[in-house]
This record gives structure tokens, C-alpha cells and sequence, in this order.
């Protein structure tokens, strides 16, 4: 069997999955009301409902598993409220304590700096505070963990809640100049 590969734009407000029978999830947008996808197919991650940016889907396992091991680079862009320190930047690097399933957990050492300038992206569908309310910053982020929410609590952690999150990497695969909701299929993902 040939398995099949897709990047995808998730948009703000979709779910990571591809429909749910939960009856409290029925308003809610899934991945699969964008494409028609084929039978078997799975999201590499997860990008939870207000995160936005690059998504990997695949019919292929072992491929999940192997992305989702702490073998592969994660990058987001965050928005944070704020305009963030050094130290609040060293502090991030070095690793933060955040909460996990009721557990103090302190994320792994990662790379984290301020971007220099606005990142080119598209306009988020729902409005966010914005530099007129106050300071913001972007910084980018990279793990090789994915616990749940964690960028947004590692931020918060540090005196700087996220406002926007994406996802702009995975490995060697880029989001690049990609359109929100925009689903290409993919001969292999190359990581």
C-alpha cells in the first residue's frame, strides 16, 4: 500500500481531527469539513484549537511515531503580550516549570529568540489585541517535545502570555508562504 501525505494550513478555529460523534463537539470545525481526505488518515501533532500553522497528515504510522518522537524540530511563531526580556528569554531556553496532568513538569532546553520584525503572515480570522492596547512581541520557539499547550504555558510561565500561535516548522518541512486552510498533498514527507 502507497500511504499518503498532506501539509496543511490549519486554520484558528478547527479542531485537529477529522469529525467527532461527541454531541458537546458538533458546532465545532474539523480538518475534515477543508478536504476531502482519504480513509486512514491522521494528523503527525496536534495544534489545538486557537493555534494555527502547520500540520502534517498521514496515512503512514510509523511516520507519526517518528515525528512525533523528540527526534524532530517543532518551530511556532508566538505573539506574546508584552514586550518580552532577555531574561524571560534565557529563562525559556534554559527550560520552565509548567503544569501537566496535574504534575509540575520543567520542559527540555529549547531555542527561543525574539524576532526582529513582524513575521509575514496571514491575518488571523478572529481579531487579536494588537500593539495599540499595549507592547507585543513575536519570538520563535523550537522544541522537540509536544506536551499539551505548551508554548502558551511555558510563555505564561515567564510573565508573557501568548496571544497568537503558529506553527511554522516541522523538520525540514516549512509552512512558508502557505494560505490558511490550504491542503497540499505531498509524494513523501521528507523530515
Amino acid at each position: 500500500m502507497k500511504h499518503k501525505h498532506f501539509i496543511i494550513y490549519k486554520p484558528y478555529g478547527y479542531l485537529s481531527q477529522f469529525m467527532s460523534k461527541d454531541s458537546k463537539q458538533q458546532s465545532k470545525r474539523f480538518l475534515g469539513g477543508l478536504y476531502d481526505f482519504p480513509e486512514g488518515i491522521m494528523a503527525i501533532g496536534r495544534l489545538d484549537e486557537k493555534s494555527e500553522g502547520l500540520l502534517l497528515l498521514t496515512t503512514d504510522g510509523k511516520l507519526s511515531d517518528y515525528i512525533n518522537s523528540k527526534k524532530v524540530d517543532k518551530e511556532y511563531y508566538a505573539l506574546v503580550d508584552g514586550d518580552i526580556t532577555e531574561d524571560a528569554i534565557i529563562q525559556l531556553q534554559q527550560g520552565v516549570e509548567i503544569g501537566f496532568d496535574g504534575k509540575k513538569y520543567k520542559t527540555k532546553a529549547c531555542k527561543v529568540f525574539k524576532l526582529k520584525k513582524v513575521p509575514d503572515l496571514p491575518e488571523r480570522s478572529k481579531k487579536i489585541r494588537d500593539m495599540r492596547h499595549g507592547p507585543v512581541s513575536w519570538i520563535s520557539i523550537t522544541l522537540n517535545e509536544g506536551k499539551f499547550r505548551q508554548v502558551r504555558k511555558m510563555t505564561s510561565a515567564v510573565g508573557f502570555p501568548t496571544l497568537r500561535l503558529v506553527r511554522v516548522r516541522v523538520g525540514n518541512i516549512q509552512l512558508g508562504t502557505m494560505e490558511v486552510g490550504h491542503v497540499k498533498a505531498v509524494d513523501v514527507l521528507n523530515v
